[in-house]
């Protein structure tokens, strides 16, 4: 975390450096204003790092994306403290919705943009860029209670959770397991890991049976599991490793023996199919905004140490460099 006695030092060097630019015939920095259209687009303010921006970065979508992003938000308020950064969970889809509509600056999406929203975007005017900025594994968990199921394989949780599935006991997937309802627990239907998952496992975006307990926040999905010895769900890998004491993690056997996900095998790609990038979309207009250009900036350097921490595994260094581009691209013009 960068401490507020930094930003003290910093204003009093950028002071320093802002009046020998002028010397040197640099333009701009008697205008620290945050409205859209006070600097030409994709400037930032010479004391920008000093924390003397200003404004609001509204980001909302994923609940999977969630803990990057404010992460993310929590260092740089530390750096630029007169910037309201939110972020919000609505699921990807929900996010979608907000960012077609212009409610929110950046889309947090555990999947990638379908062509419907792609669509709507053009027929809005609204253009946009795609960032990579982490991966994530799906987990499928349990209650630790469960003694009995330790891998499951692609085919069974397919059959689990079909449309119309005829599966409601344990001993339905396996007749040595008891004859115990199965309480399942998922994402909403806005959720992008309900349509990464349901793609993945059943073959078909949005294919699922419909008697399980949604819901968009996964923390009530971990409550669920943990209170039920029968139940069963899924959601992202980080959400289990935060609550690892309450949950059992399963294997899954997609064709190649059981695997679980970790950051060696959501990275190698190995626990297979149920890895899979992360994203944020944000507003090429947004970037017209220098609060906005510096956060996203800011969110693209420090990504790979803050996905780290809240268990996540950094994009590699090519798509990196394919983020900055596209960033620096959009902020140039």
């Amino acid at each position: 975390m960068i401490t507020t006695n930094i930003g003290k030092v910093l204003a009093v060097l950028s002071l320093a450096i802002g009046i020998s630019l002028i010397g040197v015939g640099c333009s701009g920095g008697g205008n620290n204003s945050a409205e859209p259209g006070a600097q030409s687009k994709g400037s930032e303010p010479e004391d920008s790092e000093a924390g003397n921006l200003a404004g609001d970065v509204k980001i909302d979508g994923s609940s999977t994306v969630y803990p990057v992003s404010e992460a993310v938000a929590e260092e740089f308020r530390a750096v630029q403290p007169k910037v309201r950064v939110t972020v919000g969970v609505s699921g990807t889809g929900g996010g979608m919705k907000k960012f077609i509509a212009g409610e929110v600056d950046i889309c947090d999406a555990s999947r990638a943009m379908k062509e419907k929203e792609a669509a709507a975007c053009k027929e809005q005017g609204i253009e946009f860029i795609e960032l990579s900025v982490s991966f994530d594994g799906l987990a499928v968990i349990v209650n630790p209670k469960n003694d009995w199921c330790d891998c499951l394989t692609v085919g069974q949780l397919k059959e689990l959770w079909r449309p119309e599935s005829g599966v409601k006991q344990w001993k339905d997937l396996d007749p040595k397991w008891p004859a115990e309802d199965i309480k399942l627990y998922g994402p909403g239907t806005d959720s992008g890991t309900f349509d990464y998952f349901t793609e993945a496992i059943v073959g078909e975006s949005k294919a699922s049976r419909a008697d399980y307990t949604a819901s968009e926040d996964d923390n009530v999905l971990v409550t669920g599991v943990s209170e039920d010895k029968n139940s069963l769900g899924y959601f992202g890998y980080a959400y289990y490793d935060e609550n690892k004491s309450k949950l059992k993690l399963l294997g899954v056997d997609g064709g190649k023996g059981c695997k679980k996900p970790s950051l060696e095998t959501v990275r190698d790609n190995s626990y297979a199919p149920l890895s899979r990038p992360l994203f944020i979309y944000v507003r090429k207009s947004s970037l017209e905004r220098p609060e906005v250009v510096a956060f996203v900036k800011f969110y693209l350097e420090n990504a790979a140490a803050l996905s780290k921490d809240v268990g996540y595994v950094p994009v590699s260094d090519e798509v990196q460099e394919a983020n900055m581009k596209a960033f620096n691209g959009a902020t140039s013009k």
